[in-house]
């Protein structure tokens, strides 16, 4: 199926966006690959030089693989540079292991539902457009959604078991 979304054709996957108080919520239907992870990056971009702080629905992306990931992290620097952010919202478990692998559980904030993104600290406070938010870091008196390496969901914890209390690997 040709879609065409923000300017660019699509074909493996569904891009559409709605508007909430003070963010934008982007789902993704379908596969995001290398086939559509320049159109999805375009799309993204738009997005987040209108409003910086998105929420990534993934509950519907079936699939994605390195070059969708490369998207996904070029659209959090740019809403980080606008002074907002991006989070990624009720990934399904083949797109979660994805992200386990390449380790972007440590860069991205993953929640379970759209609805608990938006109700997320960096969502509840207003994020300035500081060189320290731009850099990458929280605005002075935002706490950050967990602690770097920490999750705070099921499958978190299902990681800190299987690698032990210490975060090392039992042998």
């Amino acid at each position: 199926m040709l879609l065409k979304q923000e300017g660019g054709f699509m074909f493996n996957l569904d891009l559409s966006t709605r508007h909430g108080d003070g963010h934008v919520v982007v789902m993704l239907r379908g596969e995001l690959d290398v086939v559509d992870a320049a159109g999805t990056a375009g799309a993204l971009a738009a997005v987040t030089a209108r409003e910086p702080r998105v929420i990534i629905d993934l509950a519907a992306l079936g699939f994605i693989d390195s070059s969708g990931l490369a998207a996904l992290v070029r659209a959090r620097k740019h809403a980080r540079h606008a002074g907002g952010d991006l989070l990624l919202a009720a990934p399904r478990r083949q797109v979660l292991r994805v992200l386990a692998v390449t380790r972007l559980l440590d860069v991205f904030s993953v929640h379970p539902s759209v609805e608990e993104a938006v109700c997320s600290a960096w969502f509840s406070r207003p994020v300035a457009a500081t060189a320290a938010s731009r850099a990458g870091f929280p605005a002075a008196g935002a706490r950050p959604l967990r602690e770097a390496g920490h999750r705070g969901d099921a499958q978190g914890w299902q990681l800190r078991q299987r690698r032990g209390i210490g975060g090392q690997r039992p042998r």
